[in-house]
């Protein structure tokens, strides 16, 4: 029996792996783990009754005290500000929608085609109609008038006698339109949440959650979180609101999550209730999208990750491709037959979108490589074709940073004499798209977004112009070590150590998703048993570690270019529940992998033997360690840098740590973050 488990099982040092066949390039990464901080991730256990474990992945998401993490994991218990206290504008804005339904005044909302503005937009129909409102909507078309409230729409809702209207993930910056509908006597409310311009144009009332100090709960709202808060508020004041939060509820999670806001403060806390209503919605639309996706419905909770990469995408498929009313009435019918007839439209519209992702995604790389574009001299990728669609130009752009690492500004063609680009952008880490958009104001027409996104128009003579506008600019704020896909690792873990329960743990960190992402492991020299390809470029494997017995499976989507993987691999991997046949299974999403590294977890110096002691040094973790085995006494010792040792007698499960033997605790080490460390000290002995 070894130190801990099976730690004397004797496995072949794999560090310079040679694979049977030759394998592909793995994917160019740069893996950055999270620095373990084991006393503090220690207290914080003990004061919050949590595993370190867990303790450290908050620490790692910036949460370090006890109460920081009590509002985090039960975020109900924080007492928040009423929201018409914290935007100045609130109070008017319901002021002036109470007298229009008074008065049968004509309400029209002018919205957007992305799944927040068409959620938004929804949301606020259903909600004005339920109070009795006299309401219509209006959303312009991507393909021939491009993003927002133009003035085509003003004059035709002036034409109909609109009295008010009602801005929905749009109007921060629509200086002109708003002035017409102004010089027309309309009034107008806008409720956005993109980046504020440096003058606000001319409405009667703003709603905007980036006009709130950072620390706000508030300032993390899409642009359905306000028009949620707008509704409430309204309802509230008219005395209608029993029977109206759930399904405005539903709908302000479904645009949050699919519109990739971050899911901390204020979305954090209605997000953890309006999950847990979906599988059972009171919408008509959701029922018809969870039937059609393969959503179980019996489950107790949706995952983001259902709306994000099932729902979502139906819905944005439609506006991307289609016509958003699609989305609209499958969102406000009340008939089942409508609603399944318009997911069914979803549905159809999104293979599509799949196929011309894939097709322009191809010829995009392809461009790439045949031409030689010298991105990382650039340190930008600016690409422009011809034919491309434009409504899927910005998944592409995701995937090509995810491929290459670097900035992706992709255009094409507005007409057929290829004056005119519309294009998307998507950033890395280091890099602000809106900021890089702003330093290039000067060439575009219209552009907006946030630090990870945005969309942008220019004439075409100015596109030599703007890469190179954008090149000074990633120069500015780029460095070449940054030119790689990021991983970024929040602790190493050992395959035997992922269990159902230790699932249902990392529970208490969900939703997870922007602002709060999913927590990502690592495991060191993990063998690949079986690998194939499967669905459309994916690969699937059957893994395990140290040759034990227990194997565990994943996937690795769009990864098929690097098939086959080598036979021995470090990995980088998210967990999920795996469905099937009424079995639930924990399998790894990869997200990194390469070859086994010597320098993590373990780096072997020297290692020196006396005739009663065998030592050695390495590194865990980025840190410095010192260990020894004491033969005689059939003890391990471990000595961190700050001189505590970890001593465990062979086959035992608890373990003294301490700096003297009289003062130290006992310790269970076949748990994290005991277990691992062992792990990495014998394999520096040359136990395993």
């Amino acid at each position: 029996m070894g130190y801990c488990c099976s730690i004397t099982t004797p496995v072949h040092n794999h560090l310079s792996p040679t694979p049977s066949k030759p394998h592909a390039q793995l994917p160019n990464q740069r893996w950055e783990i999270a620095p373990l901080k084991t006393e503090q991730a220690n207290q914080l256990a003990q004061a919050r009754g949590i595993s370190p474990l867990i303790a450290q992945l908050l620490i790692n998401r910036g949460i370090e005290t006890s109460e920081q993490a009590e509002v985090f994991l039960n975020p109900l218990s924080q007492v928040m500000p009423a929201p018409i206290d914290e935007f100045p504008d609130l109070a008017i804005s319901v002021e002036m929608l109470t007298e229009a339904i008074a008065n049968q005044e004509k309400i029209a909302i002018c919205g957007d085609y992305d799944a927040d503005g068409m959620t938004s937009t929804a949301l606020l129909l259903r909600a004005l109609r339920w109070l009795g409102a006299d309401v219509d909507y209006a959303i312009p078309s991507r393909m021939t008038e491009g993003y927002g409230i133009n003035t085509r729409i003003v004059e035709e809702f002036a034409e109909e006698g609109v009295g008010v209207i009602l801005t929905v993930d749009n109007g921060i910056a629509a200086h002109e339109p708003i002035a017409r509908a102004v010089e027309l006597g309309i009034t107008v409310i806008v409720t956005d949440h993109h980046d504020l311009p440096p003058e606000l144009p001319d409405a009667d009332a703003i709603l905007n959650p980036k006009q709130l100090p950072e620390e706000s709960p508030y300032r993390s709202l899409a642009g359905v979180g306000i028009a949620y808060i707008l509704a409430i508020c309204l309802a509230q004041e008219l005395g209608q609101i029993k029977g109206l939060t759930q399904q405005l509820l539903e709908l302000f999670t479904l645009g949050t999550i699919a519109d990739l806001a971050p899911l901390t403060g204020i979305n954090r806390r209605w997000l953890k209730r309006g999950l847990g209503l979906l599988p059972q919605s009171q919408l008509a639309g959701v029922q018809a999208l969870i039937e059609i996706t393969g959503v179980k419905d019996d489950q107790k909770s949706l995952k983001p990750e259902d709306i994000g990469f099932r729902l979502g995408p139906r819905i944005n498929a439609i506006g991307r491709l289609s016509d958003p009313q699609i989305v609209i009435e499958l969102l406000t019918t009340t008939a089942p037959e409508v609603a399944l007839e318009r997911a069914m439209q979803c549905e159809e519209v999104n293979q599509r979108r799949q196929q011309l992702c894939a097709d322009i995604e191809q010829d995009a790389i392809a461009f790439i490589e045949d031409t030689g574009l010298d991105w990382q001299q650039k340190r930008v990728l600016v690409i422009v074709q011809p034919n491309w669609h434009h409504g899927v130009i910005g998944i592409v752009a995701s995937r090509l940073v995810e491929r290459y690492g670097v900035p992706v500004f992709i255009g094409t063609y507005e007409d057929d004499d290829q004056q005119h680009i519309r294009g998307s952008a998507r950033g890395i880490t280091e890099f602000n798209i809106f900021e890089a958009l702003e330093f290039c104001k000067d060439l575009l027409g219209k552009y907006g977004g946030h630090k990870a996104a945005g969309g942008f128009s220019l004439p075409a003579e100015n596109l030599s112009d703007f890469e190179q506008s954008l090149s000074r600019f990633a120069h500015e704020c780029l460095k070449a070590e940054h030119l790689k896909p990021l991983v970024a690792i929040d602790a190493s873990l050992e395959l035997p150590e992922i269990t159902s329960n230790f699932y249902q743990q990392l529970d208490l960190l969900h939703p997870c998703g922007i602002g709060n992402r999913d927590p990502v492991f690592w495991s060191a020299n993990v063998q690949i048993l079986e690998q194939r390809v499967v669905g459309k470029g994916h690969i699937k494997l059957t893994l395990n570690q140290d040759n034990q017995s227990v194997t565990i499976q994943a996937i690795a989507w769009r990864w098929g270019e690097y098939f086959p993987l080598p036979k021995r691999v470090d990995i980088a991997y998210k967990l999920r529940e795996h469905h099937w046949e009424g079995n639930t299974t924990i399998e790894l999403e990869l997200v990194g992998v390469r070859l086994p590294v010597v320098t993590s977890p373990v780096v072997t110096s020297k290692v020196t033997t006396t005739s009663t002691t065998k030592k050695a040094e390495f590194y865990y973790n980025q840190r410095r360690y010192t260990c020894s085995l004491w033969e005689s006494l059939n003890e391990l010792r471990i000595r961190n840098p700050e001189g505590k040792v970890l001593a465990i007698q062979k086959g035992q499960r608890i373990g003294l740590l301490g700096t003297k033997r009289e003062d130290a605790k006992e310790v269970n080490v076949t748990k994290p973050p005991y277990y691992p460390l062992i792990k990495a000290a014998t394999r520096a002995l040359g136990l395993s």
